[in-house]
């Protein structure tokens, strides 16, 4: 078993839309909670829940990585905090692979870990993807930001348009 990496991306959430649209939340959170606190105020209970609702959103998308890994034997994929473990997909596991354009909102309805009539998705920006078909019929799509270099591996790989 060959151990060469032929293709490596880490994801984050860096959309300066997504961090703008957190901040205005925040701040329309945050503001009621100062304002009880610098009046010396107890914190009502719908406070205290908005505000560990903020704190755990900013965490999650502070947290939130997709890990994508080509090797020889296969595709190995991580989704933190959603899949803690690496899923590793086998290159015969699958009936096509292939890079592709596609929409996030009509497809599955956005970003992150999302499940459609098209199956599974992992992404966190863009609208580029590695789509898989298993031969199960069941359907994966991989987010990517480097939609040129993947296409280019799994030609090199004889993976590209794969029909098993």
């Amino acid at each position: 078993m060959e151990n060469k990496i032929y293709f490596k991306e880490t994801q984050r959430f860096t959309q300066w839309w997504v961090w703008i649209l957190l901040l205005v939340i925040g701040f329309l959170v945050f503001k009621p909670v100062y304002v009880s606190l610098v009046n010396n105020q107890q914190l009502s209970t719908g406070q205290w829940i908005g505000f560990l609702i903020l704190l755990l959103v900013l965490l999650l998308f502070l947290v939130t990585k997709l890990e994508t890994r080509i090797q020889k034997e296969g595709i190995y994929v991580r989704f933190i905090p959603f899949l803690f473990k690496t899923r590793f997909i086998p290159w015969e596991d699958l009936e096509l692979s292939f890079v592709r354009k596609y929409s996030p909102l009509r497809e599955y309805g956005g970003w992150g870990w999302r499940i459609s009539g098209k199956g599974m998705a992992y992404n966190i920006n863009g609208n580029q993807g590695l789509q898989l078909v298993f031969k199960t019929k069941k359907a994966l799509l991989i987010g990517t930001q480097k939609p040129e270099e993947l296409d280019l591996v799994l030609k090199e790989l004889g993976m590209f348009g794969r029909i098993a």
